[in-house]
């Protein structure tokens, strides 16, 4: 009897908070090994950052069908299907230094696992931390904790992945025998979850008709979450995998550890970053992807300079203030998405704003690729115009009045009403 008191005291989230790091984990530690297929694997260097990339071509397709399949069928299938993908991708890459074809498949199996876990995995998340899973949680308890377990995965996989590459044997293949016991090991805890969407509430009917997700077209997702979106990986993978080829030549033969360093200090501060979106949205009156918008900017400015100047320790500073704005930025885009969607559209939307924030993990295969006629200095430049753009179109986002439904008398919907009471009223529930 006291066993299971004793479990029945541990949060059912918690059994899926491991399938969500570990899917992160897989997406993420290839980011320490760009330097290893450079020189062990001699690919070029837009090869390597196209590896980087290539998972995304996995990751948007499989988390928008994740999700709708997710509704109709239950978490826990779904999540199990992403494990899977997952352990399979990383036999892939264990198996294929030498072919680039198999990388690329295994890059993409990788993706799809991630994609299982940023929707699936975080939607699981979500409703375990409400009533009647978890009635004491503040309602955005569920995306706080699912933005964190995601953002520890892709930390400490990296981090891991990035020690192993340096000082360990089999530098290309020990990483992810190492995931593929964390990927057992999840789908043990995983057995142990509740199911949180109950059968009486599953999506019946067309599964093109679970696949569309209404509220995207809200106004505050078009005005605030879509021009911020991309940003959230963007600064990720400038941070990462684009400042630390700058600094190559400074590095030497610690351009793998500083490489890992980078990615679990952006990581870290940006899991840091996270838990203050809430002060930040209540002291601002709901600006909180404003402010994180803001530090995007100067952070994206900085870059540009710091790959001019080729500094190391700059760089460092660099990374820090990207990783910040990375984590308030992340968070505060899933609340406003979250909160615009009914019970069987969570899924979707958040399917739809992960794979919004993961196109901007291409940039670092952009910027690579065009390096012999723009060097990275001037690349970063242009970046950093069109992040201060975007943070102009979501300020200006925030001042302009919500539209008069269709449905309303003329009186009832007053044309002044500005949209951040909307938003701090979010931030303060």
């Amino acid at each position: 009897m006291r066993d299971a008191a004793s479990r029945s005291r541990i949060p059912a989230w918690l059994a899926v908070a491991p399938t969500g790091f570990v899917l992160a984990w897989g997406g993420n530690h290839f980011t320490p090994l760009l330097h290893v297929y450079e020189t062990v694997g001699g690919y070029a260097p837009w090869q390597a950052n196209l590896l980087l990339g290539m998972y995304v071509v996995g990751l948007i397709p499989g988390m928008l069908l994740a999700a709708g399949l997710s509704d109709r069928h239950g978490r826990r299938p779904l999540a199990i299907v992403g494990l899977l993908a997952a352990a399979l991708g990383s036999m892939l890459l264990a198996a294929s230094m030498t072919s680039f074809v198999l990388l690329c498949a295994g890059r993409v199996l990788a993706g799809i696992g991630v994609g299982v876990g940023m929707s699936v995995g975080s939607t699981w998340i979500k409703e375990l931390s409400s009533a009647p899973h978890d009635p004491r949680a503040a309602p955005t308890a569920g995306a706080r904790r699912s933005s964190m377990t995601l953002t520890l995965g892709f930390a400490i996989g990296a981090g891991v992945t990035g020690s192993l590459a340096q000082w360990a044997p089999l530098p290309g293949r020990l990483p992810f025998l190492v995931h593929l016991g964390l990927c057992l090991l999840a789908g043990i805890a995983l057995l142990r979850a509740p199911e949180s969407l109950p059968r009486e509430l599953r999506a019946r009917g067309a599964l093109r008709e679970d696949l569309r997700v209404p509220s995207v077209g809200h106004p505050l997702f078009v005005r605030l979450v879509l021009p911020a979106g991309p940003w959230v990986f963007a600064a990720a993978g400038v941070a990462y995998a684009i400042l630390p080829k700058t600094v190559e030549a400074q590095i030497g033969e610690a351009a793998t550890i500083y490489a890992t360093g980078l990615t679990v200090l952006t990581l870290g501060i940006g899991a840091l970053a996270q838990g203050t979106v809430g002060l930040i949205d209540r002291l601002t009156r709901g600006r909180a992807l404003v402010v994180g918008m803001a530090g995007m900017s100067a952070g994206m400015i900085l870059a540009a300079v710091a790959a001019d100047l080729r500094h190391p320790v700059l760089v460092v500073g660099v990374a820090a203030l990207l990783g910040a704005s990375y984590g308030v930025c992340v968070v505060a885009g899933l609340v406003i998405a979250q909160s615009l969607a009914s019970p069987r559209e969570l899924a979707g939307i958040t399917g739809v704003y992960y794979s919004l924030a993961y196109l901007g993990f291409l940039l670092p295969t952009l910027l690579a690729a065009l390096t012999p006629v723009l060097p990275y200095p001037g690349g970063l430049a242009a970046v950093a115009a069109v992040c201060v753009l975007c943070l102009t179109v979501v300020a200006w986002g925030l001042r302009r009045p919500l539209p008069r439904p269709a449905e309303a008398a003329p009186d009832e919907a007053p044309e002044e009403e500005l949209v951040e009471p909307e938003i701090a009223a979010v931030a303060a529930s």
